[in-house]
């Protein structure tokens, strides 16, 4: 059965942390008071990501958003999180399978997603040409979504980051593009719609930088592009 109740959702992407931690990560901060178009936009995120034992992993993030600035908004606006764990699935493999909670404030939008995760640049033909690039870069293919939709959803998530060791150790490019397919959707929006965000960041002092953010997200009417300006604190450990 495809689907799942979202009453049981919570349950499931509480039960991925007790996975001890392999002393391998990082936490982030973003803060953005400078929102360009879109004043509902988020505010401020917090990304998470562990390497665990056992060749698991674990990244999350979590956007908070101003309250709606208009009537046609509803308090769905609120929060976003994805809860993602993955598994290597052996030594030296570039591929991880993947689970994603995804949820947001409201009700009956919570989702399961399964896939496989390909890190491109931890594959041997691959290695030394990203490497060259600075480059990190990965593909989700998010094969299974379990939710109370009844078409079959399935997604490709790109991630990647740059930096740039020639002009300065202070700058790099990171961001994500989520494109999701075989989604029903009302009049007006594309077929397969795109939610991307391109974060340009500029270490300022130890770990504090100042970012730009170009966001892109099909699933508004209008207003589709946003530009966020703030500052990122990052917390290795």
């Amino acid at each position: 059965m495809r689907k799942w109740r979202n009453r049981w959702l919570p349950a499931a992407g509480l039960a991925v942390l007790p996975l001890a931690a392999a002393g391998q990560g990082f936490l982030d901060f973003n803060v953005y008071p400078y929102l360009s178009d879109v004043d509902s936009d988020a505010v401020f995120t917090l990304n998470i990501a562990s390497k665990l034992e056992g060749r698991w992993s674990y990244f999350s993030l979590l956007n908070l958003y101003n309250q709606p600035a208009t009537a046609e908004l509803s308090e769905t606006s609120a929060y976003y999180t994805e809860q993602n764990l993955r598994w290597q699935i052996r030594e030296a493999s570039a591929f991880d399978l993947s689970i994603q909670h995804n949820m947001r404030s409201g009700d009956d939008n919570d989702r399961l997603r399964l896939g496989l995760r390909w890190r491109l640049n931890d594959s041997a033909p691959l290695q030394a040409a990203l490497a060259a690039l600075n480059l990190r870069y990965a593909l989700t293919l998010h094969a299974l979504q379990i939710d109370d939709r009844d078409e079959s959803v399935w997604q490709l998530e790109h991630s990647f980051r740059f930096t740039f060791p020639a002009l300065s150790d202070r700058l790099y490019l990171a961001g994500f593009i989520d494109h999701t397919f075989n989604e029903t959707l009302p009049d007006g929006f594309p077929a397969n719609p795109v939610v991307a965000e391109l974060q340009l960041g500029w270490r300022l002092r130890g770990e504090l930088y100042a970012v730009s953010e170009y966001r892109l997200n099909q699933y508004r009417r209008q207003d589709v592009n946003n530009l966020a300006l703030g500052l990122q604190y990052r917390l290795p450990f």
